[in-house]
């Protein structure tokens, strides 16, 4: 019996359609890497030239992110229903309904980012109760209270970036982000550092480069919109239209999950820095640098995963389940294959990268530790990010929710909890605290839970969808 991978290499017919979904998933995903490359090279501006200013501009940087982060990574999975609904509507060649899904998703953008900004200043509080350095507990609240007022623009931004996304349109999307990191540079190296008689703001400087930057992309990526033909056969903005409520709680429905989903994993990163700000900021810059890193290399699994949720989805609407599940596994084989590279070069120049953003040798040595096991976690990573973006093609959003929960708030917090900070009242706590080294170890377990639990997911809902498969005909 000839096994799937011989038939692979040994039948032309497979080979061609293999290379061909290559081809049209890398045509679409490579203008999303290097803008979600972009986007992330803004934080490393950021965490970097921060750290280049003090360690306690590190530090309180590292605190604002860890909150910024959370909610802007929360919105960015509530607005997400954006992708699923309008790449089913693209699919089934229903354009003349794509504008009304987009004015309505834009409304419920707006008002989340607005009840963001609250939530984001509230959650600042706490930085009162934590025992932090004067000047770090000053730049962290400062961080935060300039960055929530772009949570709003930035919701409504990616409201417009999952249109375009699901039109195929991605490009534009790359170029407005390349423009924005050039933005970002210039405008943290005239606050940070105070050149060209700007004021010296430290870290501050950094929370207003990213509320410069987030308004950008807005107003960039609205008038490229305009100009472009390709949006003139779904123009959201030819006319005003209310709020409608039945269709945004049916996006409110759909997009929920993922916001809980994407907040679930990214709280379990940023509350880390929260958990070990007792240890000082050598700790913390270590921390911040290794998961600043981290989240760069993970921009490649997400964007093959971004563009696998608008493939599978416009399979969907096309009515065909079966290609649907080949664009999906093939989604998923191609993040495995450079989690292993991400993996071998974390693990061959941590020093080289610990060096980029810091120069304080403990900082460096914690770093390298920490490197390493970000190494470890890359095959889970790449696994869970891009099995959830092909079920979201799938509109299946609760289920992943539920697996993302368990994986991180059920095993890997309380795991780090005990193994970072060693509570004497736990018997099974190390005898002494392992610090941000017991959370990343927490890590590892927890992406790798969410990465079984969402590649059988995966497989469950890609075969209900089968023809005679579906549960209707069951």
């Amino acid at each position: 019996m000839i096994s799937p991978l011989q038939h692979l290499f040994h039948h032309p017919a497979a080979r061609y359609r293999l290379v061909t979904e290559l081809r049209g998933l890398w045509r679409l995903a490579w203008p999303i890497l290097v803008g979600q490359l972009a986007t992330v090279g803004m934080a490393v501006v950021d965490v970097a030239m921060a750290g280049h200013a003090s360690a306690q501009d590190l530090a309180g940087v590292s605190l604002g992110v860890s909150i910024w982060n959370m909610l802007m990574l929360t919105l960015i999975g509530v607005v997400m229903a954006i992708n699923p609904v309008v790449s089913h509507l693209v699919g089934a060649g229903e354009l003349r309904q794509v504008p009304h899904i987009v004015r309505q998703a834009l409304w419920k953008a707006l008002a989340l980012g607005l009840i963001g900004c609250v939530l984001a200043n509230l959650a600042a509080l706490l930085f009162d109760h934590m025992t932090l350095e004067p000047r770090v507990h000053e730049l962290a609240k400062d961080f935060v209270w300039i960055t929530s007022l772009a949570l709003p623009l930035f919701a409504c931004y990616r409201v417009l970036y999952g249109y375009s996304t699901s039109l195929n349109q991605t490009k534009p999307l790359m170029v407005i982000a390349l423009l924005s990191l050039l933005l970002n540079i210039v405008v943290n190296w005239l606050l940070v550092f105070g050149n060209l008689g700007f004021p010296r703001l430290g870290g501050a400087g950094c929370a207003w480069a990213t509320l410069s930057t987030v308004a950008f992309n807005l107003i960039a990526l609205v008038w490229w919109m305009h100009r472009s033909p390709v949006y003139r056969a779904t123009w959201p903005f030819s006319h005003f239209e209310a709020p409608h409520w039945p269709q945004i709680r049916s996006l409110l429905k759909l997009g929920l999950p993922i916001g809980i989903t994407y907040f679930a994993e990214t709280s379990a990163f940023s509350l880390i820095a929260l958990l070990i700000a007792k240890f000082g900021s050598t700790q913390m810059a270590a921390h911040q640098i290794a998961l600043n890193f981290t989240s760069l290399a993970f921009m490649v699994p997400l964007s093959l995963g971004l563009a696998l949720l608008t493939r599978v989805g416009q399979s969907l609407g096309a009515g065909d389940p079966v290609l649907a599940r080949y664009q999906a596994w093939v989604g998923v084989g191609v993040g495995l294959g450079f989690a292993v590279l991400s993996a071998a070069l974390m693990a061959l120049f941590s020093q080289e990268i610990a060096r980029a953003y810091t120069s304080d040798p403990a900082v460096i040595a914690l770093t390298v530790q920490l490197l390493f096991l970000a190494a470890v976690f890359q095959l889970s990573d790449a696994t869970q990010v891009v099995s959830a973006c092909a079920i979201r093609g799938y509109k299946v959003t609760r289920s992943p929710m539920v697996i993302q929960l368990t994986a991180f708030w059920v095993f890997s917090l309380p795991v780090g909890y005990c193994l970072g900070l060693a509570p004497s009242w736990m018997p099974w706590a190390p005898a002494q605290p392992m610090a941000a080294q017991g959370f990343w170890v927490a890590l590892v377990l927890g992406l790798t839970i969410a990465a079984l639990g969402l590649a059988a997911l995966l497989r469950q809902v890609a075969r209900n969808r089968l023809p005679g498969n579906h549960p209707a005909h069951r």
